[in-house]
């Protein structure tokens, strides 16, 4: 194979028919049958090879999804393609049109340990591979030991701690064979900006979510928990990305990150952007104002960064597109790209030992409304996240 496209779809609280999976949501047979038709075409539309998917509540739900879409494409095909009887049966753009089923590939899914019972449902996350997994997939939720992230003041008295012993939706880890190489990739649905409010005991609800007795500064509160937790949530994949990329593994990362690139929490998973020249900084154990880093120091510390720094493929093909026309999400008047895919400097063709390079990048979002609009009631059958595809060429050797 010297190609293959790799996408990222929220499929929005996939569920069967008459099941409840938030208090008093759920799907009428006619609904679910809508939802599952619109879901797969977009599947036939994006033709992925790699796709992870995140909010799916059941993992029979998208089997049957993907089979819709098998059917749907298997109908294009034969009403589209040439037969052989046409001359021009192999010309390049029919081998683009053609659907290629999911008949024989693998789908590793990763349910949710806090999902519970009906009305109280958690979605997990799920990968389709044309292309199988070269390892058996990994989830990551459970942390076992509590960790804990200490703080402290700044006169350094004890400034308490963070304690993070299970992430609020699971990771799936799975390793991909692509041609002669085999790529790890992450898919992940971090915690959302939904605040996260504290329910006394007794209490049927916690105050803050009273909005007839708004309480700014309380719904303030559970935003900057819900902004913890995300970010705690990122440090942990960033520490299984790292271990992949210290063992010289091609990394992508995909999913619904909740968050901007430019956010914290996303440069959190990315790594840092090195300084231009480190010549200039006063070192960290300087004795004088002009201790600084030399010149071997200053390469040193500038190809240790880039050697684990993840990169958008929304970003890289804006460069080469000379336009800024990606959103995933609409809500509040506020269009933004909250669903990336990060990859690492394997696939950026100035890199001397890159396997390959992104050639295309896709989204589809004509559907999305914004929350706010009369038409958003759509959005409940549809998904509210547009769909983000990867093309990568992989480099002849």
């Amino acid at each position: 194979m010297s190609a293959f496209t790799i996408a990222s779809f929220n499929v929005k609280n996939l569920i069967g028919a008459d099941r409840e999976y938030y208090k008093f949501q759920s799907y009428t047979p006619e609904e679910y049958a809508w939802k599952e038709d619109w879901l797969a075409d977009q599947l036939v539309t994006m033709n992925a090879d790699i796709i992870g998917f995140q909010e799916v509540f059941e993992e029979e739900a998208l089997r049957r999804t993907i089979a819709r879409a098998d059917r749907i494409g298997a109908e294009n095909n034969a009403e589209a393609l040439p037969g052989p009887d046409k001359r021009y049966r192999k010309r390049a753009i029919f081998r683009h049109l053609g659907y290629g089923d999911y008949g024989n590939a693998a789908l590793a899914f990763a349910p949710n340990i806090h999902d519970a019972e009906a009305g109280n449902r958690r979605p997990g996350v799920a990968v389709l591979s044309r292309l199988g997994f070269a390892e058996d997939p990994e989830i990551i939720q459970d942390l076992g030991a509590p960790f804990k992230i200490p703080f402290q003041t700044f006169d350094d008295e004890d400034g308490g701690h963070y304690t993070l012993r299970k992430l609020s939706r699971p990771i799936l880890k799975v390793r991909v064979p692509v041609g002669g190489e085999v790529i790890t990739v992450f898919n992940c649905h971090l915690k959302s900006k939904l605040g996260e409010f504290i329910r006394p005991e007794g209490a049927d609800f916690a105050s803050e979510a009273d909005l007839t007795n708004y309480d700014p500064v309380g719904r303030a509160l559970g935003a900057a928990r819900a902004a913890m937790r995300r970010m705690a949530e990122a440090w942990v994949l960033r520490g299984a990305i790292i271990g992949e990329l210290q063992q010289g593994r091609p990394v992508i990362v995909l999913g619904d990150l909740n968050d901007s690139e430019n956010a914290v929490s996303s440069e959190i998973i990315s790594g840092e952007v090195p300084f231009k020249n480190y010549t200039w900084m006063l070192r960290h154990d300087a004795k004088h104002r002009g201790d600084r880093y030399s010149a071997a120091e200053s390469a040193k510390i500038t190809e240790e960064i880039e050697a684990v720094r993840l990169h958008s493929a929304e970003r890289q093909f804006e460069r080469k597109s000379l336009r800024d026309m990606v959103y995933t999400s609409a809500f509040g008047g506020i269009y933004e790209s909250i669903d990336q895919i990060l990859m690492s400097r394997h696939f950026l063709p100035q890199w001397p030992n890159h396997i390959g390079e992104m050639t295309y990048f896709s989204v589809l979002n004509d559907h999305l409304t914004d929350g706010s609009h009369p038409e958003a009631p759509y959005n409940k059958l549809a998904s509210d996240h547009g769909q983000i595809m990867a093309t990568i060429q992989l480099r002849e050797t």
